[in-house]
């Protein structure tokens, strides 16, 4: 009977999403930065710190975790994981009091756990689903991006009663012991399995039953360095915007900080949908059309509706649009790495995709904030974000036309 509910390929798909809304909630820091700044008298840019590491340590613990799991399956890393997940907000409640404490054990211990327990459910769910893997890692990350729209609530209730430093020993044991609980539920198909009645289709896309390609043979390809810049570009563009949408709001629609970030919540459900639409759309059109349209949207979202946003529907509608195709690109590069470099190696093969984000991540709404301040207001600096935009649609249409021939 255990081996049958095993072998039900959606009790893995199940898991990866408890896994991924609890590994989410990292996202929810912004809940905790003004009450701790009120609290210790700590000023912004002290308090963005344990994020920013938290942004690095995803990327760095990704790559460890990547390359163990290849070699050990994904139960044991996943594990791992949530005990790092778990032990960075319970000290977070106890070490928390100081700065070097917060940046150890929210920012370094946090972003490891987060950056271990994430590539497990991904590189699991990219072998169960070959024949719906975009539709599904879509599903799968889609817990990530709506962690925080159902922790940061709860979170914000949480602080009101129990202060900032009881919420995070309430965090560290209720997302430890899910992520432990779901990790340990997660295994590897059997060597060459497939799904019951499909056979892989050779398009442009896939490499199925193909090659498996080793870390070192994935880097000499023309397609690693291509979809490690489009990485770079897409979730940089979008972060950007991200990073800047409330004080963005303020000054191109004229409304309050309130206002600004409920719109934010408004792109946080969009950036969510986004995730499993393009995984979607991607199994149906093809992973490189998929990603030139999330940067057709960014465009769109630019040029027509951000750059002249002059009201809160337009400006919420614009960083909507933007928050819809950011989505995407979390969906469609673990989509493309298995394609493009086989499923085998896919957790460190992914993980060095990622290390872009984990730089677009800290450089991205730096980069936003100075070409802002240079420009001297946001409908400038669009036109600097949709220059980056068309490179990126450019070198999506390049490695289109490297996987589909002349």
């Amino acid at each position: 009977m255990k081996q049958k509910i095993l072998q039900n390929r959606y009790v893995f798909l199940a898991a990866a999403i408890v896994m991924q809304l609890c590994l989410g909630n990292l996202y929810s820091w912004s809940i905790f930065r003004t009450p701790l700044m009120e609290q210790h008298g700590w000023t912004i840019a002290e308090t963005m710190v344990p994020f920013s590491l938290s942004i690095v340590f995803f990327a760095v613990g990704m790559i460890v975790a990547g390359r163990w799991q290849d070699r050990a399956g994904p139960r044991i890393v996943g594990m791992s994981g949530g005990v790092l997940l778990g032990l960075g907000f319970l000290l977070a409640a106890w070490i928390g009091t100081s700065l070097p404490g917060l940046y150890f054990s929210y920012g370094i211990l946090g972003g490891l756990g987060v950056g271990f327990a994430y590539v497990t459910p991904i590189a699991t769910i990219v072998k169960w689903f070959p024949d719906m893997r975009g539709a599904m890692t879509g599903i799968a990350v889609l817990g990530f991006g709506a962690g925080s729209l159902v922790g940061a609530p709860i979170g914000t209730t949480l602080i009101q009663t129990v202060g900032v430093h009881g919420t995070f020993l309430i965090f560290g044991i209720t997302f430890g012991f899910l992520v432990i609980l779901s990790a340990s539920i997660l295994r590897n198909p059997p060597e060459g399995w497939l799904p019951s009645g499909w056979n892989p289709n050779q398009d442009e896309d896939l490499t199925v039953g193909v090659m498996d390609y080793k870390p070192t043979e994935m880097v000499r390809t023309v397609e690693f360095y291509l979809l490690w810049c489009i990485n770079l570009l897409g979730s940089g563009v979008g972060l950007m915007v991200i990073s800047q949408a409330v004080p963005m709001g303020q000054e191109l629609a004229g409304v309050s900080a309130t206002a600004a970030a409920g719109a934010l919540g408004t792109m946080a459900i969009f950036n969510a949908l986004g995730r499993p639409s393009f995984g979607w759309v991607s199994d149906r059109i093809g992973r490189t059309l998929s990603l030139m349209i999330a940067f057709g949207l960014y465009l769109l979202a630019l040029l027509l509706i951000l750059r002249t946003a002059s009201s809160f529907s337009a400006y919420t509608i614009g960083i909507s649009v933007v928050g819809f195709a950011y989505g995407g690109y979390l969906t469609l590069l673990p989509a493309c790495t298995a394609d493009y470099f086989g499923t085998r190696n896919m957790g460190i093969n992914y993980g060095l995709i990622f290390t872009a984000y984990g730089v677009a991540g800290v450089v991205g709404p730096l980069i936003g904030a100075w070409v802002r301040a240079v420009t001297g207001g946001w409908e400038n600096a669009f036109w600097i974000l949709a220059v980056l935009s068309v490179f990126g649609l450019f070198l999506s249409l390049m490695i289109h036309r490297l996987r589909s021939g002349p």
